[in-house]
């Protein structure tokens, strides 16, 4: 019997933490689950429960793509560590994608802006088209105010706060990167931590 080719998807750049597994580039097993800033504790069991669900391991894991943020700081740096040592252990490839397109994913209109609160009245945001289940980039992530950013809007949109990705469109859209260095894989934080703030003081 032939092996299914086996992709882990791990994003916990938000509030949610958003697991999938992909069998032969169909979503067969998901989590996504608002989490009280615990997903350090729960991202193992999670993803040990859907592996075991279909009889799998880390060692049948082929592929691991990687929300790499912008958001919270911590939750961030969480999956990338997690999805780094499967990497690296497992000797598979690594692709990155940016949070934020995998929150536009969960839109249906043609014009999306998945946006992160960042305070102050600012926001990690980008601006994404979709055409028949395909998302491309219009504007690129930040870190802006929102109504600055808004206001360059030109067309009708969708703002995207929350909702479960739907990962089939992500793999068939151009947004993944492969990860030529796994142990150069970083966050994307778009902005300065608290401890590089102190420190230019």
């Amino acid at each position: 019997m032939k092996k299914s080719y086996n992709k882990l998807v791990i994003d916990t750049a938000t509030k949610y933490i958003y697991l999938s597994l992909i069998m032969d580039d169909k979503e067969v097993e998901s989590v996504y689950e608002v989490g009280q800033n615990n997903h350090s504790v729960t991202i193992m069991p999670y993803i040990n429960e859907i592996l075991l669900k279909h009889q799998l391991g880390l060692k049948d894991i082929d592929e691991v793509i990687v929300g790499v943020g912008p958001g919270s700081y911590t939750g961030v740096r969480i999956g990338v560590t997690v999805a780094k040592m499967i990497g690296y252990l497992n000797q598979i490839k690594v692709f990155q994608v940016s949070s934020l397109a995998l929150m536009a994913s969960h839109g249906e209109a043609t014009y999306l802006c998945p946006l992160i609160d960042a305070r102050r009245g600012n926001a990690f945001m980008a601006y994404f088209r979709q055409e028949e289940g395909r998302l491309t980039y219009v504007k690129q992530d930040v870190l802006e105010n929102v109504e600055v950013f808004q206001e360059g809007l030109s067309e009708a949109y969708q703002v995207i706060t929350e909702g479960q990705p739907v990962i089939e469109k992500i793999l068939q859209s151009q947004l993944l990167e492969e990860v030529t260095d796994v142990h150069a894989l970083v966050p994307n934080y778009l902005q300065k931590t608290e401890a590089e703030r102190n420190l230019e003081k």
